[in-house]
C-alpha cells in the first residue's frame, strides 16, 4: 500500500496544493497534525482516506494520539508536541516500546526525520509549508 505521510501543513494552501497529485495515487494519508482542517481539505481533493491527529495548534475535538493496523503493522500515529520531541526523542520510544509499535509517525519539529531503532521505524514528514532546519519542503510518500 502507498501511503502519504505528511504534517505541520498550518493552513497554506498553495503548498498543500503542490503535494495534491503525489497524495492522490495514495491507497491512505496520514496527517500528524498542525493543522487538522487541512486534512478534511486534502480527503475532498484527493477522495483518498485519511488518518489524522490534532496538533498543538488544533482546537478540533478530536483525537491527539491514534494507534492503528496496516498490513500487520502496529501504527503510532500523534504530533509529537505531547513526548517533546523537539528535546529528543525519548519519551516517544518509550511510548513506543509500551504499545509495542512497528511504526511511529509524528511531527511537530517541522524538520524530516527517517530513523530506525530496536525494530522500529521513527517518521517525522517535515512541513511541507514552513520547514525549519531544512531548506525545502517535505513530506514522505511510503510503500507498505
Amino acid at each position: 500500500m502507498k501511503i502519504g505521510i505528511l504534517s505541520d501543513t498550518h493552513m497554506i494552501k498553495e503548498c498543500i496544493d503542490k503535494a495534491i497529485p503525489y497524495l492522490k495515487n495514495c491507497g491512505l494519508i496520514i496527517h500528524a497534525g498542525d493543522n487538522f482542517s487541512d486534512s478534511k481539505y486534502i480527503h475532498n481533493i484527493t477522495k483518498v482516506g485519511v488518518m489524522a491527529v490534532k496538533g498543538n495548534c488544533d482546537f478540533d475535538n478530536v483525537e491527539d494520539e491514534l494507534i492503528f493496523d496496516i498490513e500487520d503493522k502496529v501504527i503510532f500515529l500523534c504530533h509529537g508536541d505531547k513526548y517533546n520531541v523537539k528535546y529528543g526523542l525519548n519519551e516517544i520510544e518509550i511510548k513506543a516500546k509500551s504499545i509495542n509499535a512497528d511504526i511511529v509517525i509524528f511531527g511537530h519539529t517541522h524538520i524530516p526525520l527517517k530513523f530506525e531503532k530496536d525494530n522500529i521505524l521513527y517518521l517525522n514528514p517535515g512541513s511541507i509549508s514552513l520547514p525549519r532546519e531544512v531548506d525545502y519542503k517535505s513530506f514522505f510518500i511510503m510503500n507498505l
